[in-house]
């Protein structure tokens, strides 16, 4: 099954001799960064992959850590918890009570801040390998068009396996409002409500 909605705009591209004077300014200030370790369990049913964590998450050490971010405010909606009002492990604890998963679809890569179009050097994550270990997993939400691009390259169709497209949750993606981007995130609850029936 497939579902498809609502990606970012991207930026037209600067040509001539300003774009190539740019980028070698650019190439300078590239970092490498790598993803974290998933939060899954054999229970896992909906798995939520991002494309690779912000500065703010990397300086912090954790998911969606940006304070305008609205990971946690989405996903609290789908699951019907507010996970903006709890600590950071019991977030992570409550996700996995409700069969929620977290990951991004890049491994590691180089990159200047954080916006996704600055990412260079890109190694994935073995996506199809987490689905073979995941036996209850149904679905997949991808947070962003980024992570939707990337992970519909790597995942094979699968008729056990519904794949969805929500709209970004990072505060780079400011066009849709928070209530029409909870619309879109509700799309994830009829699978929690197969496992909590």
């Amino acid at each position: 099954m497939d579902r498809r909605a609502f990606g970012e705009r991207r930026h037209g591209r600067t040509h001539g001799p300003h774009r190539r004077r740019r980028d070698r300014r650019w190439q300078g200030v590239l970092t490498f960064k790598r993803s974290f370790a998933p939060v899954v369990d054999r229970h896992t049913r909906i798995l939520i992959l991002g494309s690779l964590p912000g500065d703010a998450s990397l300086r912090a050490g954790r998911y969606y850590a940006h304070p305008r971010n609205q990971f946690w405010q989405l996903t609290g909606s789908a699951i019907g918890c507010d996970l903006a009002a709890i600590d950071y492990d019991e977030r992570l604890a409550t996700l996995l009570q409700h069969g929620v998963g977290l990951w991004d679809v890049v491994q590691s890569g180089k990159r200047e801040g954080s916006l996704d179009a600055a990412l260079r050097e890109v190694e994935h994550n073995d996506l199809a390998e987490m689905v073979q270990k995941a036996p209850e997993l149904v679905a997949i939400g991808f947070n962003g068009a980024t992570s939707a691009r990337i992970g519909r390259q790597i995942l094979a169709p699968s008729p056990h396996l519904t794949l969805i497209d929500l709209p970004s949750s990072s505060p780079a993606y400011a066009a849709m409002p928070l209530a029409e981007k909870t619309r879109s995130w509700l799309a994830l609850r009829p699978f929690l409500d197969q496992r909590m029936g």
